[in-house]
């Protein structure tokens, strides 16, 4: 990848960024416009240095000047610049002729010279107001909005009345250039001189409102106010509907204009309405205005049928759109453009690279189309080749190419690969642009680069909006296992005010609350969603049934999810799934058969869920489980991934079953991925099955796994059969691979605080009368029979040591503090990050008797409920 930044054809990459154009001066001091001297325009200039005004002035024939006008008209008929240019050179004889010299600035802004006609114009005397107007929309139609404002101040100082021509002329200027407070004050202008009751300039106001959201109001009064309208007028008003996402309305206002008999759609009209029918996913009103389109002559239209692709691409099929590609007489590259995305939206990767190696016609949009497209399938690796070959080619780049080349490395979470890629937007100016920024920063998070999107997050510039920088930052923290983070991010914003609460942050932190267990703060983000209506959002209904089962509360989470009117198959999982971490198998298992009686068809992770579920159940549904799993091909159309396998093994595997796991993986039509092994070997460890164990410990090995988990399962079963050399060479084979192991942690919310311990922590403000507790806490459980189990700690050392060790477990000392600081008779729910150890395991049996307390621990394994000595997990997790 290192072809971005590094590539011999580097140079290319300036051509991709034009040099930053100077700032325009205000608009009431317009540009001066200097009479060009002799020796810097020859085509303006006399042959001899005498300005106009001191060399001698022939008589003028009218005949001439007359001549001149028709060679004039010729040069604009045929395009030809040269008798235009020679026209001019003629006209340099002769005195001043205003009407000559106003027809000649006309004629070069014709022909597509604004240097040339503006040179002129700098040498007139007396321009009229159709000099000005037509430069001020010259001007305006080259993008060049702010001179063109520019030029109608120089008019307006130099007491020329504006026209008809200039009003619109100036506003579609204003429009271009988004200039909205001087449009009103045109508009005021407008009024005082009495030219609103003009169509054209109506519409042009209409026009400029149009581009800005939340103007709809100020383009309905001046529609309303039209003495007469055209089709312009009511193209207007239904664009910008459809632009405020209006789409009902828009088609009223088409209804009512073809009820009108003076009006007649054209293609903008259809073009707009076709626009509406795929904002609204409305494919029968579409159909309807298509074949309105037919009726009235617009079927081969190329406005039309870009727009009829656009709407056959979200409501139709594929097939639709295929044939009404072929069907089209005249193409451009919006079409093939179209093409691409199309294909694209269907998932149909190759034949929109068939559809791009095809185009006649190629530009960056069309580049951008194909790297969107790829990253919407998935094909990250793809998008950034695609961006190489685009800066090696010299190619336009956009906020629009940046941002998508951005989002194709967050897809393959490369680090090294978004380093370049932000060092490529930075180096060349991309990086100052809100929309990049934003991207970048859900890149860095996206590939776990935390500490550079908190360095980007504290740098973020004032006058932006950071709402969603925000929201990307709270996501992050999620994402990458920093709950803690994100639920003060949440607090702080929420205090300052500095983030709208959407669905997607509603979300984010509701999955927040559900990893560290907060039920508290979730609570309360479940009253905020009743009270501004976003319970009624799917996505955030299936959040809040997530997080009350993740913080224990199954009857919360049924609660929700017998409440929910309409249900997908994402509630079904979740509260599947809330079911599994409370080790209630055959609970699952009934809302599994609850869904299937409801229709609703299965995915990929309901069946992964299901599966699951029968470790939970009884031995004697182990049958049910193998038929399930060799069913699903034929019953529900869905292929085993390497996660089925994995879940399958660790069904077979917790029952005993771990040679028949081991002949079904050998035995897999594909080759098994790391984690099928992984899941045998974590049931060979419960096991104690150390013959079975070796065996997929070996090829676990020779795949060389990415993970550090892996090697820890690996060097924990060498540990326990007491083959320490082995152990060892393992930890040394991880830390040269730079693989750290997840240091266990456990936590407790108390007072909305999250505490958290690691083994031997001393950090916590209380931590003296924390150790002095536990040690007291430990002297009572071995008094009521609890002794230590060595065999969990995995390293050679003396059994003292090992004692030591165990002793001031993180789940020891959260246990500990959650003791000291609740209530006698209250429970302590404690939350770890992966599984606990036996030892432990045993230690809060003991705890629950000699306290009388109840103790729910969650780890990685689902919740443990402690009471009077007894497990809820029956002591096999």
């Amino acid at each position: 990848m290192s072809t971005v930044i590094h590539s011999q054809k580097r140079p290319l990459l300036r051509h991709c960024f034009p040099t930053k154009p100077p700032p325009a001066p205000p608009y009431s001091s317009f540009l001066s416009l200097p009479k060009p001297k002799s020796h810097h325009h020859p085509l303006i200039s006399s042959p001899t240095s005498l300005s106009r005004h001191t060399r001698p002035k022939p008589t003028p024939i009218l005949n001439d000047i007359n001549s001149l006008l028709s060679l004039l008209s010729l040069s604009v008929q045929y395009s030809d610049a040269d008798l235009a240019k020679a026209v001019h050179a003629s006209f340099l004889k002769f005195p001043e002729d205003s009407h000559l010299g106003n027809s000649l600035v006309l004629a070069y802004l014709k022909l597509g010279l604004l240097n040339h006609s503006l040179n002129v114009f700098a040498s007139l005397s007396c321009p009229t107001v159709e000099t000005y107007s037509s430069l001020i929309s010259g001007f305006a139609k080259s993008n060049q909005g702010s001179k063109a404002i520019q030029l109608f101040m120089k008019m307006r100082a130099d007491g020329i009345e504006p026209n008809e021509f200039t009003f619109v002329a100036i506003l579609s200027a204003c429009a271009r250039i988004l200039e909205l407070e001087l449009g009103f004050q045109v508009h005021g202008l407008a009024i005082k001189m009495g030219f609103l009751d003009s169509t054209f300039v109506a519409n042009a106001l209409m026009g400029l409102y149009g581009k800005f959201t939340g103007s709809l109001g100020f383009v309905f009064k001046v529609f309303d106010e039209m003495l007469q309208r055209d089709v312009a007028s009511w193209n207007t008003v239904i664009s910008s509907l459809v632009k405020e996402g209006m789409y009902e309305k828009a088609f009223e206002y088409f209804r009512v204009m073809l009820g009108i008999d003076c009006f007649r759609a054209d293609f903008f009209t259809i073009s707009a309405v076709l626009s509406a029918c795929e904002g609204s996913n409305d494919f029968m009103k579409g159909k309807e205005v298509h074949a309105h389109a037919i009726r009235i002559g617009l079927e081969g239209n190329l406005s039309v049928n870009n727009a009829l692709i656009g709407l056959y691409t979200k409501c139709g099929s594929v097939g639709d759109v295929v044939v009404l590609f072929e069907s089209m007489p005249v193409r451009d590259v919006i079409t093939w453009t179209e093409m691409i995305t199309a294909y694209m939206e269907f998932g149909l990767v190759d034949l929109a690279v068939e559809v791009f190696s095809e185009m006649p016609e190629k530009n960056c949009i069309s580049y951008n189309a194909l790297m969107a497209g790829f990253c919407r399938n998935g094909e990250g690796l793809k998008a950034v080749k695609l961006f190489i070959e685009m800066v090696e080619e010299g190619l336009e780049l956009t906020d629009f190419s940046l941002s998508s080349v951005i989002n194709a490395c967050s897809l393959i979470m490369d680090a090294s690969t978004s380093e370049q890629i932000q060092g490529f937007c930075v180096k060349f100016g991309f990086g100052s642009n809100v929309r990049v920024e934003a991207a970048l920063l859900d890149m860095c998070i996206r590939c776990g680069r935390m500490a550079d999107a908190e360095k980007m997050f504290h740098m973020w510039p004032l006058e932006h909006s950071s709402s969603v920088v925000y929201t990307s930052m709270l996501c992050g923290y999620a994402r990458n296992g920093q709950p803690d983070e994100a639920i003060s991010l949440f607090r702080r914003c929420r205090l300052e005010g500095t983030m709208d609460m959407d669905e997607v942050t509603l979300t984010s932190i509701l999955g927040a609350c559900g990893t560290l267990g907060f039920q508290e703060i979730g609570e309360q983000i479940h009253c905020h969603a009743l009270k501004t209506g976003f319970v009624t959002d799917l996505g955030v209904l299936n959040s809040i049934i997530s997080m009350y089962a993740k913080c224990g509360n199954m009857n919360g989470a049924i609660k929700i999810f017998s409440v929910i009117p309409i249900r997908d198959v994402v509630s079904w999982n979740a509260l599947i799934a809330g079911h599994i971490l409370h080790r209630q198998g055959e609970e699952a298992l009934s809302v599994w058969s609850e869904m299937e009686a409801a229709g609703i068809p299965p995915d990929t992770i309901t069946l992964l869920l299901v599966i699951s579920a029968y470790r939970h159940t009884n031995l004697d549904l182990v049958d049910d489980c193998r038929r399930l799993f060799l069913s699903m091909r034929t019953n529900y159309d869905i292929e085993p991934t390497s996660q089925h396998y994995a879940c399958f093994v660790g069904v077979l595997g917790h029952w005993g079953f771990l040679e028949e796991a081991e002949e079904m993986i050998e035995k897999m039509t594909v080759e098994p991925k790391a984690p099928v092994w992984r899941a045998l070997l974590d049931r060979c460890r419960i096991h104690l099955n150390t013959k079975v164990g070796k065996r997929v410990a070996k090829h676990l090995l020779a795949m060389k796994p990415q993970d550090p988990s892996t090697y820890i399962l690996i060097s924990n079963l060498y540990s326990a059969s007491g083959r320490w050399h082995c152990s060892e060479m393992v930890r040394e084979d991880m830390r040269q691979r730079g693989f750290r192991k997840n240091p266990a942690r456990s936590w407790i919310i108390h007072k909305n605080s999250v505490h958290s311990f690691y083994a031997r922590d001393k950090l916590h403000h209380q931590t003296k009368d924390i150790y002095r507790g536990l040690e007291i806490l430990d002297m009572e459980c071995k008094k009521a029979g609890y002794v230590q189990d060595t065999s969990f700690v995995l390293q050679e050392v003396e059994e003292h040591q090992k004692k030591e060790f165990l002793l001031y477990h993180s789940a020891k000392l959260a246990t500990t503090y959650g003791l000291l600081m609740t209530k006698r008779g209250e429970p302590v729910r404690i939350v770890k990050n992966i599984h606990v150890c036996g030892d432990c395991h045993t230690f809060m049996k003991f705890v629950s008797i000699i306290t009388k307390r109840e103790i729910l621990l969650r780890d990685a394994s689902g919740f443990h409920c402690f009471r009077n000595g007894q497990c809820s997990c029956k002591d096999y997790w």
